[in-house]
């Protein structure tokens, strides 16, 4: 059973908690985190979601992405997804930014990684495979409905963020 802290508008707890699967009660959010891992080519690393997913199965989608579950913080939930969807063991602090939607907050962990494929736990019951891909393979799966329906501009703003700073809080060479 996975369970949710909730949230208000403004970010705070609520104290609240809610179990995945029953729902957002009516003016409640919650906190889902995305890690994008680039190389030092500027490609993203990407993952196709299994076809036993309940949400968007065979699509592709960031390189990890899930809900954070009630009693961790933001960066607790992104260090536990990257381990159950790649195998790795990773050091993150502040998000990069955050995206704000109709069900809660969407906090963004940009990581520069110099990962060997292979060495991923990959696949597995959530991840069938990964590739690494430049902005424009990443746009043509958007368009060709091959990737999660996120807007042009997001998957733009992701790849524009690290092309303005080309700085990361964190580098790990695997």
């Amino acid at each position: 059973m996975e369970l949710w802290d909730l949230y208000d508008v403004d970010r705070l707890p609520t104290g609240a908690t809610v179990e995945r699967r029953s729902g957002l009660p009516e003016g409640q959010l919650h906190v889902v985190v995305h890690v994008c891992v680039f190389d030092g080519a500027g490609q993203l690393l990407i993952q196709r979601r299994t076809d036993t997913r309940p949400n968007w199965p065979g699509l592709w989608d960031f390189s990890v992405g899930g809900s954070v579950h009630a009693g961790e913080s933001s960066r607790e939930g992104a260090v536990r997804e990257v381990r159950e969807e790649l195998g790795l063991n990773v050091d993150l602090a502040r998000p990069s930014f955050t995206f704000n939607f109709q069900y809660g907050f969407d906090d963004f962990y940009l990581l520069r990684i110099d990962a060997d494929l292979p060495r991923l736990a990959v696949p597995n019951e959530e991840v069938a495979e990964v590739r690494w891909a430049y902005l424009d393979e990443v746009l043509e799966l958007v368009r060709s409905g091959r990737f999660i329906n996120y807007r042009e501009s997001v998957v733009r703003f992701v790849f524009d963020f690290l092309d303005q700073r080309n700085i990361f809080d964190h580098r790990r060479d695997i």
